[in-house]
């Protein structure tokens, strides 16, 4: 029930929002039943379509250049509305000024005597006229600056999001980490979302980012792929070659479980990396643990704290890697000094970040819970919209550092 809820409340969200993008893009700037009307119409109603086209092909596993066919002008679409409509919805507060100022600067025709009658509604249909030109005018003027506004947005996030992460450096220190483990280096990656859109020059970028760190231990968090191992095998290959002198580790993140989590837990062990399922690893100075993601839960598959972090010496320090933030209030009942998560793409496209704080503790950055810190990534890639607005991808390097040292 809560699901049917939720759908329709979506669904009548983005009728509504093209509805308005209609109002104001095409029936205010076109003549009733013109050509351009009709055109305009017919791009409002079709480009949420392959918006949802785009997703269910993915999801359905269609073969990879349909989906591609599909998502690229579907995606971008998203991210195009939504500037759109924030742009404007700002002219909302001009457009009257506009107006006013439009009739100020046309004047007042000069006074005639009253005449008669047939004549006052000749006079008010040339009345008219000059009124409903400077509605075209300012309609037209507001459409194709928010137009402008929306695609040079759109185009340079989609630049922010195509560009090599930029890489961020964070000094954390824990109190029950011993001399010899401080400056441990650990490169934190997430949500790489390979996929039809972001192939594999697109993880080679990442990957040679995430080298040039030259960390000593590789921790992936989750939402590398978004597709089945036959189609992305070949986009996932440059991972092969992280190096870090500690080992390379992986946990699952809810778009693996979408295609099916085992088949790339497998894949990415043959890749050289060490999949964490609910489990841990004794390193020199620390313990690493890795659980599920939320999402196995519906197939058995969820987090196990217990089994990741039980029977574990409390004496030691302990780093979790765990996709969804939202996990951190576990974490601290189990004792964990350090958690390392992504899932939010730091709002990705703003106002993004306004949202994703609803359901997230931590949208990004360094925070602590109790004494718990949690680590959010912005992620290395993009989901949907291959777009990033006031959210640019990072590869994160967390310094551990001692209070002995």
């Amino acid at each position: 029930m809560l699901i049917v809820v939720v759908v329709s409340l979506i669904l009548v969200l983005v009728v509504g929002l093209h509805w308005y993008l209609w109002a104001r893009l095409v029936r205010d700037t076109t003549a009733a039943g013109g050509w351009a009307r009709r055109a305009g119409t017919a791009a409002v109603v079709l480009m949420p379509l392959l918006t949802v086209a785009g997703v269910a092909a993915g999801r359905a596993g269609a073969p990879m250049a349909v989906t591609r066919a599909l998502e690229w002008p579907g995606y971008l679409w998203m991210a195009v509305a939504l500037y759109l409509f924030l742009a404007l919805l700002a002219s909302e507060l001009v457009r009257p000024w506009l107006m006013r100022r439009g009739r100020r600067t046309s004047g007042e025709a000069p006074a005639e005597p009253a005449p008669a009658e047939p004549a006052v509604e000749g006079a008010a249909r040339e009345e008219a006229a000059p009124e409903v030109s400077r509605r075209l005018v300012v309609a037209r003027g507001i459409a194709l600056t928010a137009g402008v506004v929306a695609a040079g947005t759109v185009g340079y996030g989609a630049y922010q999001a195509w560009r090599p992460p930029r890489v961020l450096r964070v000094t954390v220190p824990l109190a029950k980490l011993p001399r010899a483990g401080h400056g441990f280096r650990i490169a934190v990656v997430s949500d790489i979302h390979l996929s039809s859109l972001a192939g594999r020059e697109h993880c080679k970028r990442i990957v040679d980012v995430v080298n040039s760190t030259q960390a000593d231990l590789i921790a992936i968090v989750g939402d590398l792929v978004d597709g089945d191992v036959p189609d992305l095998a070949s986009a996932a290959a440059p991972l092969a070659g992280l190096r870090a002198r500690q080992g390379k580790y992986f946990v699952t993140g809810n778009h693996e479980y979408f295609s099916g989590a085992r088949q790339w837990i497998d894949h990415v062990r043959e890749l050289g990396i060490t999949p964490l399922v609910n489990e841990r690893v004794a390193l020199g100075a620390f313990d690493l643990a890795g659980v599920n993601d939320l999402r196995g839960e519906a197939s058995g598959e969820g987090p196990d704290f217990g089994r990741a972090l039980g029977g574990r010496d409390a004496g030691r320090a302990v780093v979790l890697m765990a996709h969804q933030p939202v996990v951190v209030h576990d974490a601290v009942e189990h004792g964990v000094d350090l958690q390392l998560s992504g899932h939010t793409h730091g709002g990705q496209l703003w106002p993004g970040p306004y949202v994703a704080e609803l359901a997230n503790p931590t949208v990004a950055g360094l925070e602590r819970y109790g004494d718990t810190q949690l680590y959010v990534t912005r992620g290395a890639g993009a989901w949907g919209p291959p777009v990033r607005v006031g959210a640019p991808s990072d590869v994160t390097v967390i310094e551990l550092a001692s209070l002995q040292a």
